[in-house]
């Protein structure tokens, strides 16, 4: 099986051993707590998940700032983004001090962690400045992903860490939610060697369920992880839920047996592009993927990236630095002509009359008005749970 990232073996943080769980647990009892940001309980659910191997812990200010500039921590590791836990006031917290961490985005607060606190430390205007600069692309505060990095603090509180528990995660999706631990597992007792990853945060149409088949065959692969977003979305999005049904029924009814595992993480979406795209790709190696389809505006949101941004910033990936192949792949549509799904590139003759195209905001007013879309851009099973959901939105208001 593919090596994880920048390591021989997973290196997830979550402590398993029964005794040593229940002793920190009652250990953080009594310690010093603070309630962090849900970007930062998102970030601990990943590092006990094993998603962020090689990484022991939140990353102090010199390494934040280098993973921001050029993607590699001080001591040369590469790492795409800053994995920090940053507040607006550290509460009296100091080097040396051992915390707990509490959770947000769960009634009471309760403990996701335990921290040895390294270092406390101040990120600069300019210093937040430029890692906006340089992981969104951007420092417009419309950007969603934008607003949330800026809206959370400047103090950064580094250290390595014990998780305790996965959040609102394995209680609200236990069919779904999976650490990379679990994953890897799974991919060896189903005795799949070419592993394709497919990352989504929305319900999927034809084109993508077709572009999974399509990457499956072309890698002859032994099967897919379709793997979904879980935590916090923008406005607008399909709750986790809902889409975790689409995305079930689909792979019941139309993928062979075997073939696809439906699986889910726990991490807000940042919207950050080709960045974020490099770290699905990592998260996907450390699950146990040997490849990751990147298709067109991976991660985006508004018109703040090219169409394959996403896919270009691989190339400014060292060699060697990451193991997980790319799939890159065009806009899917489904070709009038040929009675397919195609990849656009793969048919210069279309034009775009040839090919059925609809605007996400088209397909929102029908499913809300109870019109399916046509069953050459969506499964009529599929679009039966989007339709229910939009029309108890729509009889809410």
């Amino acid at each position: 099986m593919i090596k994880p990232h920048g390591s021989n073996e997973l290196k997830p943080l979550f402590v398993y051993d029964a005794e040593k769980h229940d002793a920190l647990m009652h250990e953080a009892a009594g310690l010093k707590s603070i309630v962090i940001s849900s970007a930062a309980a998102g970030n601990a659910v990943q590092l006990g998940g094993g998603y962020y191997t090689p990484l022991t812990g939140f990353m102090n200010k010199a390494d934040a700032l280098a993973t921001a500039e050029k993607m590699v921590m001080t001591d040369g590791t590469f790492f795409p983004v800053p994995v920090i836990n940053v507040v607006e006031d550290a509460q009296g917290i100091k080097a040396g001090d051992r915390i707990a961490l509490k959770d947000p985005n769960v009634e009471g607060n309760p403990v996701l962690a335990v921290m040895d606190v390294t270092a406390v430390e101040e990120f600069s205007d300019a210093d937040m400045a430029m890692m906006t600069e340089k992981v969104y692309g951007t420092t417009d505060p419309e950007h969603p992903g934008v607003a949330a990095f800026n809206s959370v603090g400047k103090t950064v509180i580094s250290g390595p860490i014990q998780v305790l528990n996965f959040s609102y995660f394995m209680t609200d999706f236990p069919d779904t939610f999976r650490t990379a631990v679990e994953i890897r597992n799974e991919i060896a007792e189903r005795g799949w060697n070419t592993v394709v990853a497919f990352q989504t945060r929305n319900p999927m149409h034809r084109a993508h369920e077709e572009l999974c088949h399509m990457a499956r065959e072309a890698l002859n692969a032994d099967g897919v992880v379709i793997h979904m977003l879980l935590g916090k979305l923008k406005k607008g999005d399909i709750p986790a839920p809902v889409r975790d049904a689409a995305i079930r029924k689909m792979v019941e009814l139309y993928f062979p047996p075997n073939t696809a595992m439906v699986t889910g993480y726990g991490f807000d979406m940042l919207y950050a592009g080709p960045r974020e795209a490099v770290l699905h790709a990592l998260f996907r190696q450390n699950m146990g993927a040997t490849h990751f389809i990147i298709g067109r505006d991976h991660a985006g949101v508004g018109d703040y990236y090219g169409a394959f941004d996403a896919q270009t910033i691989f190339d400014e990936v060292p060699e060697g630095a990451l193991l997980i192949d790319i799939f890159k792949a065009d806009h899917t549509a489904y070709s009038k002509k040929l009675n397919r799904v195609v990849m656009m590139r793969d048919v210069p003759d279309h034009t775009k009359e040839d090919f059925v195209l609809l605007s996400g905001t088209k397909v929102r007013e029908m499913l809300g008005q109870g019109i399916a879309p046509p069953p050459e851009f969506s499964r009529p099973e599929v679009a039966k749970i989007l339709m229910d959901y939009y029309q108890a939105l729509d009889a809410g208001k």
